[in-house]
C-alpha cells in the first residue's frame, strides 16, 4: 500500500503549520506578559535570599534612626589620599589658527 503524495495534502499540511505557528504566536503575546512577571518575581525572590539580609538590616537601621528633615552620610570618604608631584610637568599651550 504505497501513498502517493497530492498537491492538496501538501497544501493542507503547509496551512495546519501556518495556522499553528500563527496560534502560537498570538498565544505568545497574550500570555508574555504574565510570564515576564513571573520571571522578574522569581529573580527578585532568588536575589532578596541572597542579598537579603543586609538590605533588611540597613534598612530597618535607616528608618529607626533617621528623622524628618535630617541628613545622614552612610559612608565617609577616605582622607589618606595623597597626589603623586612626580607626575609631570604642566605645559600650558595655545592654539595656533
Amino acid at each position: 500500500m504505497i501513498q502517493e503524495a497530492s498537491l492538496m495534502g501538501l497544501l493542507r499540511t503547509i496551512l495546519i503549520i501556518l495556522l499553528v505557528w500563527f496560534g502560537v504566536k498570538i498565544l505568545a503575546r497574550l500570555f508574555a506578559p504574565f510570564l515576564m512577571r513571573f520571571v522578574a518575581k522569581k529573580a527578585e525572590e532568588k536575589f532578596g535570599q541572597q542579598f537579603g539580609g543586609f538590605q533588611n538590616q540597613t534598612q530597618q537601621r535607616n528608618t529607626q534612626k533617621r528623622n524628618e528633615g535630617e541628613t545622614v552620610i552612610d559612608k565617609m570618604p577616605q582622607r589618606n589620599k595623597t597626589s603623586n608631584k612626580e607626575v609631570g610637568e604642566y605645559i600650558d599651550y595655545e592654539e595656533i589658527d
